[in-house]
């Protein structure tokens, strides 16, 4: 029973926070320092970074929080990376809202889709692979690519190429874990090398 009630104690915690909205305008001068990696507006100019431009608020503060978490567990919970576990560490709540809010009240930069991996793509990402049991992504991140906010799956459209397979590589072995039931680990481990670098490629034009 003590389980049960502290399960919706932090259930309900969870829900009124990813429910809060930050400040956007406080947000633009706490996110100063992210300006290297994720661009001023959002838009990053490293292909390994991804660009955070109208990515969902709810989602952001659920990466940033996991940071933080690494941080505060040496790596053993959260999400794990050496740059961002540092840079969330200092965070308040109030900091992630408000940070996240800045960035989701950017406009993503379009991107293209190289011609020779348009149809391969699509098959992939609207129709995956029942034989492989690969769940189509169109399911959860939608035809455009834009997730769902309210169920905290990203927007992955746009994305650069190298980020999108650096996130799909660590979500096979394993290395990024922080994932809503291991359902990006799932079916991360069932995509080959050729599957990552088509998918990699063909989210940066969906829009």
């Amino acid at each position: 029973m003590k389980k049960l009630g502290l399960l919706f104690c932090l259930t309900i915690g969870f829900s009124v926070f990813a429910n809060a909205t930050g400040d956007a305008e406080a947000g633009k001068n706490k996110a100063a320092t992210c300006a290297a990696c994720h661009g001023a507006d959002g838009n990053s100019l490293v292909d390994i970074q991804p660009s955070l431009a109208g990515q969902h608020q709810a989602y952001i503060v659920k990466q940033l929080k996991d940071f933080k978490t690494a941080f505060e567990t040496g790596g053993a919970e959260g999400r794990n990376n050496a740059v961002m576990n540092g840079m969330a560490a200092a965070l308040s709540d109030q900091d992630m809202l408000d940070i996240a809010a800045h960035y989701a009240a950017q406009t993503a930069k379009d991107m293209t889709t190289p011609e020779d991996v348009v149809e391969a793509g699509s098959k992939l990402y609207q129709g995956g692979d029942l034989d492989r049991g690969i769940t189509a992504c169109i399911a959860c991140h939608g035809p455009r690519g834009n997730g769902m906010g309210l169920a905290n799956f990203p927007d992955i459209s746009g994305q650069h190429a190298a980020y999108i397979k650096s996130q799909l590589e660590g979500f096979r072995s394993g290395q990024r874990n922080n994932d809503l039931n291991g359902m990006m680990r799932d079916i991360a481990k069932k995509l080959t090398e050729d599957d990552i670098e088509i998918l990699s490629k063909y989210l940066g034009g969906l829009h």
